[in-house]
């Protein structure tokens, strides 16, 4: 967490491999990053790392499976065939089983943040970078993300949330607030919040 300027996107492109630190050593699963050229770091992120941005970052003209497929086209462990199962069982590990031939203007901004999370699972990455997952979500669809997020980290997963959102760090196990590119604070939260819970507790919607 942080004001604007912070570091917040700066950090997590650096924990992405996005970008390289100057200085300092980053070390992923063991493995310093700063030290190797593109196509090994391009090839890391694609096995070990997972993004979820707020604005979905979907393929417009494609079917949610053909967008979770998107990134194994880049693993030569998977052919055709192997592509699309894996897509399909991510999907329906984030409850779209029933919308995998949908496209994304036939999709609620709910389900789309779904496939973009399914997507980030498709490669079994060790880390979930999320970047304002919710940020373009009301309140109850928020909610919902943040299940599965606490669903996917029981499970094993670690997941870097960055967010402007102070009440999402309730529901998380460790906040790390930043300030000028340095960390403030870094507080572990030994009274997580269930998400399930708040979600049961909001207002039923009213059909129109």
């Amino acid at each position: 967490m942080g004001t604007s300027g912070s570091g917040k996107s700066t950090l997590l492109n650096q924990l992405g491999c996005l970008d390289t630190p100057t200085s300092g050593e980053y070390l992923l699963d063991g493995i310093p990053v700063r030290s190797m050229s593109k196509s090994k770091r391009a090839r890391l992120r694609n096995r070990k790392i997972g993004f979820v941005f707020q604005n979905y970052n979907l393929l417009a003209k494609t079917t949610a499976v053909e967008n979770v497929e998107l990134p194994l086209m880049y693993n030569a462990e998977y052919n055709a065939k192997q592509r699309r199962e894996a897509a399909v069982k991510a999907l329906q590990a984030v409850g779209l089983g029933n919308r995998l031939g949908h496209k994304s203007n036939q999709m609620s901004g709910g389900q789309m943040q779904r496939v973009a999370i399914a997507r980030a699972l498709v490669n079994n990455p060790a880390v979930i970078l999320a970047d304002e997952a919710t940020g373009n979500l009301d309140t109850r669809t928020s909610f919902e993300m943040l299940v599965l997020f606490q669903q996917l980290h029981r499970e094993g997963r670690t997941i870097i949330f960055v967010t402007h959102n102070p009440e999402i760090a309730q529901y998380s196990s460790r906040n790390i607030t930043l300030c000028d590119g340095k960390i403030r604070d870094d507080v572990e939260n030994r009274n997580i919040l269930s998400a399930a819970e708040a979600l049961a507790a909001l207002p039923q919607p009213q059909d129109e």
